[in-house]
């Protein structure tokens, strides 16, 4: 017989809970030139699947169109890779990536991120995986973002600043607070992903039209 998998924390609840760990500094790459691009593509060449997400400058004007994506961010259990996209080798390095069936990218919340890169890059996302549906797979009705992920699967509270996610996300330049809110959205999919023991080769991507 079939259970009810158990409640979803309130955030309430999430807000008690100790704080999840992600990167430092130290263990993400920030790609901003070719060569960060060249040496970036070289190590996530090696790996079969990674954490994924992107970041936009926010728009606050009525009729306002994003021209985002303007990070991608990559990650896998030890490092995390932030793609800036003002230089054309790194979004044709992005773009790359993300076009790749090879590599598998897994993170919360996708379609939004889909349509963007498909108005900003030209290209289709192919390998996209939405974690979300792996809990609703699990039983669970309601949508379960990256911090209410944290909060089944680990037990701790993933910190998201609003100050950051509305910070400008288009700048040439990106503050190490920045850098480390970019990167640990991905590097926490990537966690999530690992400790519910998924294979890469069995999750079921997003539909293309998605």
């Amino acid at each position: 017989m079939n259970t009810a998998p158990p409640p979803l924390p309130t955030r309430e609840e999430i807000a008690l809970l100790d704080t999840f760990v992600g990167l430092e500094l130290r263990d993400i790459e920030v790609v901003s030139t070719a060569l960060q691009a060249e040496q970036a593509l070289a190590a996530l060449g090696t790996l079969r699947v990674v954490g994924f997400d992107t970041e936009s400058k926010p728009t606050f004007l009525k009729n306002e169109v994003s021209t985002g994506p303007h990070t991608v961010q990559l990650a896998s259990l030890e490092r995390a890779w932030v793609f800036q996209l003002h230089d054309p080798v790194c979004r044709a390095a992005a773009a790359s990536l993300l076009a790749s069936s090879a590599l598998t990218k897994v993170g919360f919340g996708l379609a939004g991120d889909r349509t963007q890169i498909r108005h900003t890059l030209g290209i289709e996302p192919q390998a996209i995986v939405d974690l979300d549906t792996v809990f609703k797979r699990r039983g669970y009705r309601n949508s379960v973002g990256v911090k209410t992920a944290v909060a089944v699967v680990f037990g701790q509270r993933f910190v998201k600043s609003r100050k950051q996610t509305t910070s400008n996300w288009a700048g040439r330049q990106l503050t190490e607070a920045q850098v480390r809110y970019a990167a640990n959205d991905a590097y926490a999919a990537m966690r999530v992903m690992d400790a519910l023991g998924l294979d890469p080769a069995k999750l079921t991507p997003m539909p293309l039209s998605a």
